[in-house]
């Protein structure tokens, strides 16, 4: 056992320095003898298959070219939890095998050729962002020209680490890398090129792409950096992919619902306070907005904090304000019918100047109250109405006093306190109005400026 390791250790060893001594200034020509009978060549390419464990040049300080391109055929997956891409590309390496040539002339007219990769030396060429086991498929075969030129293309499922931005989901563009480099050569060893230029790459990878799904691919762009590991110096091609999500799903599914509800959320102001049906009507649909949002989160990324998140957080908040400017009204209007009461100076003032901005001089007020059946007393700026209240005799008191103007007392308290509810109750519609206003206000700047941030 320890002789055969000891023997093939010898043989590579001095296949190694015959290579070294023969590429010194020699070509490499295959004789064509028996080239294309019976539609084989097995023992004409023996001395290059046993080359293949050594980097073919004729010149070791001469380092290997290495041309890649690939097509992305399909956009399989974007994981926003695990920051990965999943795609299926078509990786195509060309590079010169010198020990590979013949002359068709004198081969039956055979120029290109197929042979298992298993008998060449394939470049370590690999993506580093890959993050996955390589799957790709054994026994593959690559055609090799007369003038030694190698050609190999292999299907890969690559799943590489990608930073995503879910900030503006579902409106989110990405950009990905996928970085080709070489494992084991450095610079001095093995340089890359392009195959095809990336406009072609990102064309041919738009017309071909398999998948209409979720996202689909905007253009491709390189950069040639080099990569420094310790005192090594690396080649490596960086392909920045750029994809966008077709928001299409989400807009049917999650903002044109929200829409709705905070459209009829904000429509229910025109019920009636006083019906007592807007405060249910609001919390129905409260409590439906949050099962709605329970049902689609799926929909949502589960990590970061995406302006969607915000947007409906903030429909949430506008409907919880909603409903508390309800409540505050609905007990205004009960507090106004009930038991109202004495209405300050300055707001009795406001409410009638808002009313009526012409009538704020005393005149006018007196015209007024005078047209409501008030004597002059009753004047606002004199008492207050509860106050006068208070000190007017009731109709108990009347009634046991024996006096003779009881009745007319009586109406004349009545009277007051229904003008009092009436400014309280008009005080309420004035405070619904106000709060309505600044509520599509603040509803219509929040919209607004999502928008806005979607479409930057």
């Amino acid at each position: 056992m320890e002789g055969s390791w000891f023997h093939k250790e010898r043989f590579l060893l001095f296949l190694a320095l015959g290579l070294l001594i023969q590429g010194r200034g020699s070509t490499f020509i295959i004789n064509c003898s028996g080239f294309g009978q019976h539609g084989g060549y097995p023992t004409v390419l023996d001395s290059v298959f046993e080359r293949k464990a050594f980097r073919p040049v004729t010149n070791f300080s001469i380092p290997t070219l290495v041309n890649i391109s690939f097509t992305m055929s399909a956009i399989l997956d974007v994981d926003e939890h695990l920051q990965l891409l999943s795609s299926f590309l078509w990786l195509e390496m060309v590079w010169d095998n010198p020990f590979i040539r013949w002359k068709p002339e004198e081969c039956e007219g055979i120029t290109k050729i197929s042979v298992a990769t298993k008998n060449l030396w394939l470049p370590d060429i690999f993506i580093i962002e890959f993050m996955n086991v390589d799957k790709t498929p054994k026994g593959l075969t690559a055609y090799v020209s007369n003038e030694g030129r190698i050609r190999y293309k292999k299907p890969m499922k690559v799943t590489s680490i990608c930073n995503l931005d879910i900030f503006y989901f579902p409106f989110d563009q990405q950009n990905c890398t996928l970085t080709f480099s070489s494992f084991l050569y450095t610079v001095e060893n093995m340089l890359l090129g392009m195959e095809k230029e990336v406009w072609e790459i990102a064309d041919t990878s738009r017309d071909i792409v398999q998948t209409h799904g979720e996202w689909e691919l905007l253009g491709i762009n390189k950069a040639t950096p080099k990569m420094s590991v310790g005192t090594s110096l690396y080649d490596q091609i960086m392909f920045y992919v750029a994809i966008r999500r077709r928001p299409r799903l989400y807009i049917i599914n999650l903002l044109v619902p929200s829409g709705f509800l905070v459209a009829i959320d904000a429509l229910s102001f025109y019920l009636p306070a006083e019906s007592g049906n807007r405060a249910p009507f609001k919390i129905t649909l409260l409590l439906g907005y949050n099962v709605f949002l329970l049902m689609m989160n799926e929909l949502l990324p589960t990590n970061g904090t995406p302006l969607i998140s915000v947007y409906f957080a903030l429909c949430l908040s506008l409907m919880v304000v909603s409903l508390l400017e309800t409540i505050f009204i609905t007990y205004l209007l009960h507090l106004a019918t009930s038991q109202p009461p004495p209405m300050p100076q300055w707001l009795h003032s406001l409410i009638l100047y808002c009313t009526s901005p012409t009538k704020c001089c005393p005149t006018a007020l007196q015209k007024r109250n005078k047209a409501m059946g008030l004597p002059p007393a009753h004047l606002p700026g004199v008492k207050e109405p509860v106050e006068l209240v208070g000190k007017m005799p009731g109709p108990r008191e009347t009634e046991l006093n024996g006096c003779p103007g009881s009745t007319k007392a009586q109406q004349e308290d009545e009277t007051q306190k229904q003008h009092l509810v009436n400014l309280w109750v008009q005080f309420s519609h004035m405070m619904d109005t106000l709060l309505f206003r600044l509520y599509l206000l603040f509803m219509t700047t929040s919209v607004v400026t999502v928008i806005v941030l979607w479409n930057t």
